[in-house]
């Protein structure tokens, strides 16, 4: 490291939020709720992120209410006595270490694998019932199901206020169920919710109107978006940035605060003829705060890590250039953070030597 990290731990506000610094913690589905409730495992391992200096935690994907939700039995619910009980205890834990949290909700739509999650004879759900092109896995939602899922997602954020959550991110990235809807290959819908670019963020906006009306004005809502999908990683949903300006506008419109912008390495540009990635694109375009994350802390991208290879620390010159420009306000770390609970810390103090190289057995552990 050759210069100054301040521009990491400089504090950001805006009308609804004041964190200590620019780090937050990615989401990153861990798996350890047995039957969905997260235990004091669980509260414990978000309080050592937040006792050693990360300004933003967001959970891990936390599941509606929704027969399909889930695709695996140990991601966390987010509805339910027992399931809820346990994220108060999350929020309890984390802001006696003085930090700040939000669950982000999800539903994974055709992502479902039956095979994989044999507890439940739920069919995977979708717009147009497709996983992936030529992957028929079910039938269309109906017009009705359609309206009963934003309506569980309004529930979710509901009780993210009621049991303390400092706001709520909504999960509409990396090939989930709102990202169906967003995708062309994957929504072939002829009503409301289906069409062009913008017809398709239909779905997406009814969730934030939802949202926004039960949390209130005041309550922050995220939204994570990702143009990469994990059948294609070149996918796009908008080619140009006149394209990404007329998919985001009604989403901004809708009621997000913050755009969590997901890519699989910060430093590359999301379009031809300008340096700026995908977060610098929304901010610039909506004039919303973004969170930029991709790969942050590591020297190998995190879909390698993912697949079982393990990476270094990386040098953050980089990404400490693109912040102090503004390019976007706030950086996710995920692996090296998963990996290394004092990751924000050492940073600031200067401790970079210590930092611990990722290993894939982080993974199998809540440490």
């Amino acid at each position: 490291m050759t210069r100054s990290v301040q521009p990491l731990f400089k504090p950001f506000a805006n009308d609804k939020w004041s964190l200590a610094n620019r780090i937050v913690m990615a989401p990153m589905t861990r798996g350890f709720s047995p039957g969905g409730v997260p235990g004091p495992d669980v509260a414990a391992y978000y309080r050592r992120r937040a006792e050693n200096g990360v300004g933003l935690i967001v959970t891990e994907g936390t599941v509606i209410n929704h027969p399909a939700a889930a695709a695996d039995r140990n991601v966390p619910h987010f509805y339910g006595e027992a399931a809820l009980e346990g994220w108060a205890n999350v929020v309890k834990e984390v802001h006696a270490a003085g930090g700040k949290i939000i669950p982000q909700i999800w539903h994974v739509g055709t992502a479902r694998q039956r095979e994989t999650f044999p507890d439940s004879d739920a069919a995977p759900i979708g717009p147009s019932g497709i996983a992936a092109p030529d992957r028929q896995v079910s039938e269309p939602l109906t017009e009705a199901e359609v309206v009963d899922l934003v309506g569980a997602y309004a529930d979710a954020a509901a009780a993210a206020k009621r049991i303390g959550f400092d706001g709520v991110e909504i999960h509409g990235a990396h090939g989930y169920l709102i990202d169906q809807f967003f995708w062309d290959v994957t929504n072939k819908r002829e009503d409301r919710y289906g069409g062009d670019l913008v017809q398709r963020t239909r779905f997406a906006v009814e969730v934030i109107e939802a949202v926004r009306k039960a949390v209130g004005p005041d309550f922050p809502i995220v939204f994570r978006f990702s143009q990469w999908k994990p059948t294609d990683y070149t996918a796009k949903l908008a080619k140009t940035p006149e394209e990404l300006e007329r998919f985001l506008a009604p989403l901004a419109a809708a009621g997000v605060d913050i755009f969590h912008c997901s890519t699989r390495r910060f430093w590359e540009p999301e379009f031809e003829g300008s340096e700026l990635n995908l977060a610098g694109w929304t901010k610039r375009l909506t004039g919303k705060p973004t969170i930029t994350v991709g790969s942050v802390g590591l020297d190998n991208e995190f879909t390698n890590v993912f697949a079982g290879q393990g990476a270094g620390t990386d040098n953050i010159n980089g990404l400490i250039d693109r912040l102090e420009r503004e390019e976007f306000d706030l950086v996710a770390v995920g692996r090296a953070l998963l990996n290394d609970p004092a990751w924000a810390a050492k940073v600031l103090e200067g401790r970079l030597g210590e930092l611990e190289p990722f290993s894939p057995q982080a993974l199998r552990s809540l440490s």
